[in-house]
């Protein structure tokens, strides 16, 4: 009973310490792997110590090399509690018997005592490493023991564990395993300086891997079937060197690394095949962009349906440190140059402002102190908004930001996922439509989804882990369709110039961009399934006179979205039911007044049908006699008169029909004293600019530095007046000049029925150079 009571206290005690003393560190540092969507490693990290070492889950990994492990080293692993008396007696004996050591007797858990905590091998070492067995089995369970010591098990080198050691050897993980593959991992922890894969350990490898095969078929472990296949091929020679571990999609892995620090295995969205064919097509581009001086490169492909990116290219070369090769820009904001005039065009649709019809003018125009261009510095005079959109016009886009006004299309950019920090209220003007703003290729992907999923947004997702955000509606799936129908036109200024038409599948929309100066080109677009974000560049902002969005961009963005295609077929969006025919006018695509004679339907969304009628039409009686129009006050009894439309253009469309020497359409002529207003508004005064201040330079006359009166209107004439002085009544079309003289002063022009707009300005004399 003595006896009894001692063994239990001594029991007790050795819990309580087992309890008491703290686990040895298992935490030595993984390799963090950032996985493709279907678990495959796409980019392994070395461990702070430098090591090949993966962490391994059980889940993942063969169950026959669990089984095979325990039949080979630990038969009765699962019943005992870390230390297995009958294997230490039976190893004991064996060794007396041979006069040397033969096995050693160490259960799983004693072995993971000394991977956790090397010593030497000597008989105190061996009970401390007995007493660690029995904690970790007290404290873990058998599932975790296993993972553990098949996370570290030494394959050579800097290999450590059966999933690090499995990409090595084979190639592949260790959740799918021949085996032949698990008698060679099985063959190589007990001495992995004598059979680790090298060229002098093959024959000891071959041996030893044929010789555990023999033991595992013999206990049972593979199936009849499975047992003749791996006899059948013992004549293949195991590896006879270390392959490398996974480094593909660079950019992304690094990314994902730094935002996700605590995780070791980070399961990103991208597709394997996706991945593969971008970085492809990048690749056969990057001589080409070499040549021309460009260097860096970006390109995002996004499932618009679920909106995650399936491949991610950072830059042209992650190796090219002198240009900036390892800079992920994808996630760089940079000028998108015109990429975000399809989203003003889809506000404006939303909200009632146009139509996709509408005659807008694209004529020189001065906004303050801004006087935009058109990329080719041309003008097209009147065009429709939807071929505004497909050259990429700048002038009617400009006015209609005006109209919406910047700081709601600030705010509706914030609500399609642009960083917070960039869309701060006041930082912008209206050459935000033109690339007045920074956009990271990201940003860009995740609004382009957005108009490919009929308006609603919903953020980019890169990882498995990414929550799923609920949808935010920003414009109708009506303004999303007419959008996308005009971005879907081929024959257009921005279509690569080396590329077939009819090559190009119908269901794709696309935009491309150049930022000024050259430093950037974009091309965006998206087919039934995928929107792809292409961006090239200069890291440094170096600029190159080949950085056009067509030409630099255009080409990969086709090569991309026509590759991707067959991956997985989406469909194709039909007419959305909140579009409504309704009656416009034929000439300027207006809502039609009394004045408009031809008419047509066109789509617009049914809850934002525009109310503004034609500006451009406008009816007056004619007396038969003279030809001359009267307004209603005018009218003499027994005269006969019939009713006429004219078509009445801004003046500053007038001016410049009149200096290319293009036809305008006729214009009213009233009778003597009728004359009538025809303007929709008043005068709107071109230049100068409100508060402008004029130089004027010293030993240069002041005629000689005449400031030019210009203004838009649809009234015939106009009359100008500086400080109250007449300066002279012109046409509204022709430009009016004025001799400045030194002080402040107020500009006011005037049309015919009165109507003023004022300007105050400055001018002062430069003081002459001493």
């Amino acid at each position: 009973m003595l006896i009894v009571t001692a063994i239990n206290t001594l029991l007790l005690l050795l819990v309580g310490f087992a309890y008491a003393i703290p686990l040895p560190a298992r935490d030595p540092g993984w390799s963090v792997v950032v996985e493709y969507r279907d678990g495959t490693p796409a980019y392994v990290f070395l461990s702070p110590d430098e090591k090949w070492r993966l962490q391994s889950s059980v889940a993942r990994i063969e169950p026959k090399l669990v089984e095979a492990l325990v039949a080979l080293e630990d038969k009765r692993f699962w019943s005992h509690h870390g230390v297995d008396p009958i294997a230490i007696s039976r190893a004991a004996i064996t060794d007396l018997i041979h006069a040397r050591r033969v096995s050693g007797g160490s259960t799983l858990s004693m072995q993971l005592a000394r991977l956790l905590e090397p010593r030497a091998r000597t008989i105190p070492n061996k009970l401390v490493d007995m007493f660690r067995a029995v904690q970790l089995d007290l404290r873990l369970s058998k599932r975790e023991i296993l993972e553990e010591y098949l996370s570290r098990t030494p394959y050579g080198e800097n290999v450590e564990g059966v999933e690090s050691a499995a990409w090595s050897y084979f190639g592949h993980g260790a959740q799918h395993l021949t085996p032949l593959e698990i008698a060679t991992l099985l063959a190589v922890p007990q001495g992995p300086a004598r059979f680790a894969p090298s060229t002098a350990n093959v024959p000891r490898l071959r041996a030893r891997r044929d010789a555990i095969l023999a033991k595992l078929i013999a206990a049972g472990v593979f199936s009849p079937v499975d047992a003749t296949q791996a006899l059948a091929e013992l004549a293949t020679a195991p590896p006879d060197h270390l392959r490398a571990m996974p480094r593909e999609a660079s950019h992304v892995a690094v990314a994902l690394r730094a935002r996700h620090r605590d995780d070791p295995r980070i399961r990103s969205t991208l597709d394997a095949g996706a991945q593969h064919l971008v970085e492809r097509q990048v690749a056969m581009r990057t001589p080409e962009l070499r040549r021309k001086g460009i260097f860096g490169g970006a390109v995002v492909v996004v499932d618009h349906g679920t909106r995650e990116v399936v491949a991610l290219v950072g830059n042209l070369d992650f190796t090219d440190a002198l240009h900036g090769g390892q800079i992920a820009m994808f996630d760089r904001p940079r000028s998108p140059g015109s990429t975000l005039k399809p989203f003003l065009y889809a506000l404006a649709i939303d909200r009632g402002l146009a139509l996709p019809g509408y005659l807008v003018p694209d004529v020189p125009m001065q906004y303050g102190t801004y006087r935009p261009r058109n990329f080719d510095g041309d003008w097209a005079g009147l065009v429709t908004m939807r071929d505004a959109l497909s050259r990429s016009l700048n002038m009617p886009f400009i006015d209609l930001l005006q109209q919406l006004g910047v700081e709601p299309f600030v705010a509706e950019l914030g609500r399609m996922g642009v960083s917070v920090a960039r869309i701060a209220p006041g930082q912008y003007g209206l050459s935000l439509i033109v690339g007045g703003i920074e956009l990271t290729p990201l940003e860009l992907a995740g609004m382009y989804a957005t108009l490919a999923e009929n308006g609603v947004y919903r953020p980019l997702r890169l990882t498995a882990s990414d929550p799923q955000v609920a949808p935010v509606p920003v414009f109708g799936a009506g303004a999303a369709w007419l959008t996308r129908d005009a971005l879907s036109q081929k024959d257009r200024p921005d279509f690569p110039k080396r590329r077939d038409v009819t090559a190009v599948p119908a269901e794709i929309h696309w935009k491309t961009g150049t930022s000024f100066g050259f430093r950037d080109a974009w091309a965006v677009g998206s087919g039934p399934a995928y929107t792809a974000v292409v961006w090239t560049g200069n890291v440094d902002n170096k600029p190159s006179a080949d950085l056009i969005g067509s030409e630099a961009a255009g080409p990969l963005l086709f090569d991309v979205l026509e590759g991707v295609a067959d991956r997985r077929h989406g469909v194709v969006s039909g007419q959305p039911g909140d579009l409504t025919e309704i009656e416009v006018c034929a000439y300027s695509g207006h809502i039609p007044s009394d004045a408009c004679d031809h008419r047509i339907k066109v789509l617009a969304p049914i809850h934002a049908v525009p109310t503004t009628p034609c500006p451009y039409h406008q009816a007056f009686d004619v007396d038969v006699a003279t030809s001359r129009a009267v307004p209603p006050a005018c009218r003499i009894a027994g005269t006969h008169y019939e009713r006429k439309s004219f078509v009445v253009l801004p003046s500053s469309v007038n001016a410049w029909l009149t200096q290319r020497n293009r036809s305008i359409p006729e214009a009213p002529v009233f009778a003597d004293g009728c004359a009538t207003d025809t303007a929709a508004g008043p005068p709107v005064m071109v230049t100068p600019s409100e508060g402008q201040v004029i130089m004027l330079l010293p030993g240069v006359p002041a005629k000689s530095q005449v400031v030019p009166l210009t203004v838009t209107t649809r009234s015939a004439t106009v009359s100008w007046f500086v400080d109250g002085a007449l300066v002279g009544t012109a046409p509204a079309s022709e430009r009016q000049f004025w001799t400045p003289s030194p002080g402040k002063h107020e500009v006011v022009v005037s049309d015919e029925a009165g109507r003023k707009a004022r300007r105050s300005i400055e001018v002062t004399a430069v003081a002459p150079a001493h």
